[in-house]
């Protein structure tokens, strides 16, 4: 057998076993799942809690905590997080949005903390909608906001495009996931090979409520570009906030994070009358004479 042909049958082999092993450890590298024994008990300081169980039609059980207001409740913010820890963690945050008067709903994704169930796309889209149902039992939909934290950022807009929420809050957010791992992984053939696609874009389409992107300038996971092309996806409802010098992870060390937030949080999207506005005034061309 000539050595060339050797060389080929030998890169071949080695591309399938690294389509073969990325099929089947892409949750190990996607998902950083903290568990957490049955009996633990939620603590924040100045925070007020409550913990709760979801059974799934399929026999799972998605734990959640609830994080209350200390004033006259606003409405629910329903917090997607992101692919690490449990929401032992990142409950910590729920002070961004309790402190504006929301309550705020943060539940761990199957495998993280208590929750339990085979984990997959189609079973987390359905679990989130569960939960979504619940809060619709409890409240109305325009007093529901859904706010996605990276991973949990194509989640809540499958959510969002489902539904008719208040409001969606996109967070550091992905065009997709196969996008992100394509940055990595360039040759490898993701469209066929990723369990978790998560096309951010596709389901911003449907969103009907106003949408808010908050991005930091310099978020070397998912670019800052990412936000920007998403934000073409669905323009007339949605609107762009830039945490200049921000990265991935670090957004709420960012005064500008806050007050954005707080903006976005107590205002609704103006509704502007064009017809008193320049929108329809042309710049004079090259050719027209100048101004004095």
């Amino acid at each position: 057998m000539p050595l060339w042909l050797n060389v080929l049958l030998i890169v071949v082999a080695v591309y399938i076993a690294i389509s073969i092993a990325l099929y089947y450890l892409q949750d190990y590298f996607l998902f950083k799942p903290e568990k957490l024994p049955e009996d633990f008990q939620f603590y924040y300081d100045n925070q007020e809690t409550m913990e709760y169980n979801l059974e799934t039609r399929d026999g799972a059980v998605i734990n959640g905590v609830r994080f209350l207001p200390k004033g006259e409740s606003k409405g629910v913010v329903l917090y997607l997080k992101g692919n690490s820890k449990s929401i032992k963690g990142w409950g910590k945050f729920a002070v961004d949005f309790t402190r504006h008067n929301y309550n705020v709903i943060m539940v761990d994704y199957r495998g993280f903390g208590k929750s339990t169930g085979r984990r997959s796309q189609k079973a987390i889209k359905r679990d989130l909608q569960e939960v979504y149902n619940v809060l619709k039992d409890k409240t109305t939909e325009d007093r529901i906001i859904l706010y996605g934290r990276s991973l949990g950022s194509g989640f809540a807009a499958k959510l969002a495009s489902m539904n008719n929420p208040k409001m969606l809050i996109l967070d550091a957010p992905y065009y997709s996931l196969t996008k992100v791992t394509a940055r990595y992984m360039p040759f490898m053939p993701l469209s066929l090979l990723i369990k978790y696609p998560l096309p951010t874009y596709k389901w911003l389409k449907y969103v009907r409520c106003p949408i808010h992107i908050i991005h930091g300038t310099h978020d070397k996971l998912i670019p800052f570009k990412t936000s920007v092309k998403l934000s073409q996806v669905n323009p007339e409802g949605t609107r762009l906030h830039s945490i200049i010098g921000g990265g991935h992870k670090n957004l709420n060390t960012f005064e500008s994070y806050h007050r954005i937030l707080g903006e976005i949080l107590t205002k609704e999207l103006e509704e502007i009358d064009l017809s008193t506005t320049s929108i329809n005034v042309v710049h004079s061309s090259k050719n027209s004479r100048k101004e004095a």
